[in-house]
C-alpha cells in the first residue's frame, strides 16, 4: 500500500465533531461528509453525548475519538462571552488530540473576530469562513414567519446585502475540513449579487406567487418585537452589519475554494417554494 493510499484511508477512518449539527450549516455539512464516507458526530444538546455551549463538562466527552470539528457558536460570535467561550473549547479540543478546527464567523464583526483570534491561538490548524448573511434565514430561521404573514419588517432602511447560500458555505466547510490547502486561510463568502430587502421581497412574491412586502422599522421598534417573542434584543444590533455598509461588496470565497460561482437567491427561492415551504 503506498503513502498516499494510507493517509487517505486513514482519513477516511477520522471523526469529525459537527458543532450545532442538527442547525442551517451544521446539518449539511454533517450529511456532507457523510456521503463522503467521513464519520460525524453531531454536537448538539440532543447529540449523543450531548453537547452544550454552557456546559462545558460535556466538552470532553463530545470530543473524543475526534480528530477536527466544525465550530459554530449560537446566538452568535458577536454575544458578549463568546470569545471566551470558543477560546476554552479550542483549548480543550487540542489538548483532546483534535488538530484541525474550521469556525463559521461573520463578515464584518469586530466580535467575532476576537473569537477568530481566539480559536488560533489554540494552536489548531484552522480555517475561518466568514458568510454573508443566509438565504435560508428566509425558509429555515427568522424570517419564515413574516414571510408566510406576507410582511417583512426589519430594522434595515433601503441597505443592501449580498445573501450567500448554506450549501455554499457547507460546501466550502467540508472542503476546509478534508483537504490541507485550505489550513490557515480565512474566506469571505457572499452571493453574486447584492439585494436590498425590497428586492427580497419581490423575488420571493415572484417564487411564491403571492404578494410579500417589506416594511422598513425603526431599531428599537424591531428591539420590542424581540423582547415580546422572547428572543435576545442583542440581535437588533447584527442589523448594524447591514444598514451601515460595511458589507455591501461581494467578495469571491466560494468561487476561490470551490471553482465555481455562488448560487443566486432567485435560484434558492424558486426551489424552496417548489417544496411548499411557504404555502399557506
Amino acid at each position: 500500500m503506498t503513502k498516499t493510499t494510507q493517509q487517505t484511508q486513514n482519513d477516511t477512518d477520522l471523526r469529525t465533531l459537527v458543532i450545532g449539527g442538527t442547525g442551517k450549516t451544521g446539518r449539511r455539512v454533517a450529511e456532507k461528509l457523510t456521503a463522503l464516507g467521513r464519520p460525524v458526530r453531531i454536537g448538539s444538546r440532543s447529540g449523543e453525548p450531548a453537547f452544550d455551549w454552557n456546559e462545558p463538562e460535556g466538552w470532553g466527552p463530545a470530543l473524543e475519538g475526534v480528530d477536527r470539528a466544525y465550530v459554530t457558536y449560537y446566538p452568535d460570535l458577536g454575544f458578549p462571552g463568546a470569545a471566551e467561550q470558543v477560546g476554552a473549547f479550542a483549548r480543550v479540543a487540542v489538548a483532546a488530540g483534535v488538530r484541525r478546527l474550521v469556525l463559521l464567523s461573520g463578515r464584518g464583526e469586530e466580535a467575532a473576530q476576537r473569537s477568530e483570534e481566539a480559536l488560533k491561538e489554540s494552536g489548531a490548524d484552522w480555517t475561518v469562513v466568514r458568510a454573508a448573511w443566509f438565504n435560508q434565514n428566509f425558509d429555515e430561521s427568522f424570517f419564515l414567519e413574516p414571510v408566510l404573514a406576507g410582511e417583512i419588517a426589519l430594522p434595515t432602511g433601503d441597505s443592501v446585502e449580498p445573501f450567500v447560500d448554506v450549501d455554499d458555505i457547507a460546501d466550502v466547510v467540508v472542503a476546509a475540513l478534508t483537504d490541507d490547502r485550505h489550513i490557515g486561510r480565512t474566506y469571505e463568502l457572499s452571493g453574486p449579487r447584492l439585494l436590498s430587502f425590497s428586492e427580497i421581497a419581490a423575488e420571493l412574491s415572484k417564487a411564491t406567487g403571492r404578494e410579500i412586502s417589506y416594511v422598513p422599522v425603526s431599531a428599537e421598534a424591531y428591539r420590542e418585537v424581540l423582547r415580546e417573542n422572547g428572543l435576545p434584543e442583542e440581535f437588533v444590533d447584527l442589523f448594524t452589519l447591514i444598514t451601515d455598509g460595511r458589507n455591501a461588496h461581494l467578495v469571491d470565497g466560494v468561487e476561490e475554494v470551490l471553482g465555481r460561482g455562488p448560487r443566486d437567491f432567485a435560484d434558492f427561492a424558486r426551489e424552496a417554494a417548489a417544496r411548499g415551504v411557504w404555502d399557506v
